[in-house]
């Protein structure tokens, strides 16, 4: 079962198939995609995103292996600017994506340090790990400021094409560290 969250000035709602209509009103901008795995098409196509949730997203929730949020500004709860996923996979557990009219403004962190803790303490997981893609600075930023450490690297598809990629992670112990210390700044 997916919880609905908040933080400050969000909303994460879990996904639903009702969704659809919006992300795909959203999601097909190059400045969302370019970053994200090579299995997102692209072109997007017309029904996309009715097709991801439907065939791929819920389907993995009800198995129990993915988290997926919507997020919503606490005041415009109605629309969604962005969403948020964690997987039980090996070397990857989250992924998100942001409206670039809303990025720069702190808010994935906001999102991240939610879902952060929903993997630790909820879940009890012992280490979280994310993969980026070297260009992605805004992305691998998040990553630092939330205390996690670059502990590899390789090379992934994405829709823009095959880059270097950084692994970065936090165990949950070092992500306790990090709450504590930033919640005493």
């Amino acid at each position: 079962m997916t919880p609905t969250g908040q933080t400050a000035r969000l909303i994460l709602k879990p996904l639903a198939l009702e969704d659809a209509p919006q992300i795909q009103a959203v999601f097909p901008q190059w400045e969302i995609v370019r970053y994200l795995k090579a299995i997102v098409p692209w072109p997007y196509p017309p029904d996309g995103a009715l097709t991801y949730i439907r065939d791929v997203a819920l389907p993995a929730i009800e198995r129990g292996e993915e988290w997926i949020w919507t997020l919503r500004l606490k005041s415009a709860p109605d629309q969604i600017i962005g969403s948020i996923t964690l997987a039980n996979r090996e070397n990857d557990h989250r992924g998100f994506w942001l409206n670039p009219a809303f990025q720069g403004k702190g808010l994935m962190t906001e999102a991240c340090v939610w879902v952060n803790d929903f993997w630790f303490e909820t879940l009890g997981k012992p280490v979280l790990r994310v993969s980026k893609a070297v260009p992605n600075r805004a992305s691998i930023r998040i990553s630092e400021k939330m205390g996690m450490r670059f502990v590899g690297h390789g090379e992934k598809d994405y829709v823009s094409g095959r880059f270097p990629s950084e692994k970065w992670e936090v165990t949950a112990e070092e992500w306790r560290g990090w709450k504590r210390d930033n919640r005493m700044q």
